[in-house]
């Protein structure tokens, strides 16, 4: 059914947008309206579906995983529908479809079942997008930010700066090949080990040292340059934890800035919950009890091996990124070069993509 307008607000409708995030753990769709400055929210939909579950054990989707975000695609369809015509519409996979030999297959199934035309976006890209839609928490008297992004089946963490105009670009970025998921998958067990939490935690720094040497970031960080910005599942909780909440409410959490003290005390804190207080904990729950800890290793891996002193907490990432930059571009190219109005174009006519390398 099409949302229902007041005469008012019809009259400054200008369209609606949709951005669906379809990652290696969750499905998440957002519809929205723009405003002056930014865009308004109107309709979101997320849904855990473990597209990426056993992706460790010969590189395939199952079929219960393609099963299950089927399902959640449809509903993601129907609402799209409800919002129609969509104005601009992108609809992006990321780490268990880069990963997936058997994507194209399931691209096909996605259409077919759907209508919906994925597109499978490099590391790079998801990295971009992300910081993209952070760049609204970040303080502007800091010109530079470091965003990680710790995902289902990849972390991306990238260095971006601001310029003068007010441009927003990347420096560099590194893409662990490893997310929540995969983590928690490699690692079975109600709770991780000691040795297998200290491994991911010995790892990543590896991984970090190469980034480290060329960018010198932690010369930044000491020198207070650089803005950390965190974003993911495990992010959030560790700030809804922190704030003692009953229950999640982004409002809450998104923005907030945690130092480096109350984050180790808040990872110690869901260490000690064990796997059975993480299930009964309200913003943590049986869906999240083993993927938080996983996070927790990424996270912890970043606040010892740089001097970070605080992390701005972000409820915000990808779906947002798509969003700035759809919005973005339809403002400057909403005429064409004859002076016609573009037309919005619905589900199954979108601006044909290529799709991006498996980086």
């Amino acid at each position: 059914m099409q949302p229902v307008l007041s005469a008012n607000a019809a009259e400054q409708h200008t369209g609606y947008y949709a951005a669906l995030d379809l990652g290696t753990n969750s499905c998440r769709l957002v519809i929205a309206e723009p405003t002056p400055s930014s865009f308004h929210v109107v309709e979101t939909f997320s849904r855990i579906t473990r597209l990426g579950e056993d992706i460790i054990h010969g590189n395939m989707l199952t079929k219960p995983a393609i099963r299950r975000t089927i399902a959640a695609l449809k509903v993601c369809s129907a609402i799209i529908d409800a919002y129609s015509p969509i104005v601009q519409m992108r609809f992006v996979a990321t780490a268990a479809c880069r990963r997936a030999l058997n994507c194209t297959e399931f691209e096909k199934t996605v259409e077919r079942n759907t209508g919906l035309q994925m597109e499978v976006i490099s590391s790079k890209e998801e990295a971009r997008l992300a910081v993209v839609g952070c760049m609204p928490l970040l303080n502007r008297m800091i010109k530079r930010a470091l965003v990680f992004d710790i995902g289902g089946g990849s972390t991306e963490i990238s260095l971006a700066r601001i310029t003068e105009s007010g441009r927003t670009f990347i420096e560099g970025f590194v893409s662990l090949p490893y997310g929540v998921v995969t983590i928690s998958e490699a690692f079975p067990g109600k709770d991780m080990t000691t040795l297998a939490y200290n491994t991911i935690v010995e790892r990543t720094q590896k991984i970090l040292q190469e980034f480290e040497e060329k960018y010198h970031i932690t010369e930044a960080i000491r020198n207070q340059e650089i803005q950390i910005i965190g974003t993911s599942g495990t992010v959030t909780v560790l700030g809804a934890v922190h704030l003692n909440l009953s229950r999640y409410n982004r409002a809450a959490v998104d923005g907030i800035a945690m130092s480096n003290t109350e984050i180790n005390k808040v990872i110690t804190r869901i260490k000690n919950m064990g796997h059975e207080g993480r299930c009964r904990h309200s913003c943590i729950g049986k869906q999240k009890a083993d993927l938080t800890i996983a996070g927790c290793t990424i996270i912890e891996a970043l606040t010892s091996f740089w001097p970070i002193a605080e992390i701005t907490i972000a409820d915000r990432g990808i779906r947002e990124g798509i969003l700035l930059d759809m919005i973005h571009h339809q403002k400057h190219n909403y005429f064409s070069r004859d002076g016609k109005r573009h037309r919005p174009f619905r589900k199954g006519y979108q601006h044909a993509r290529r799709k991006s390398g498996s980086h």
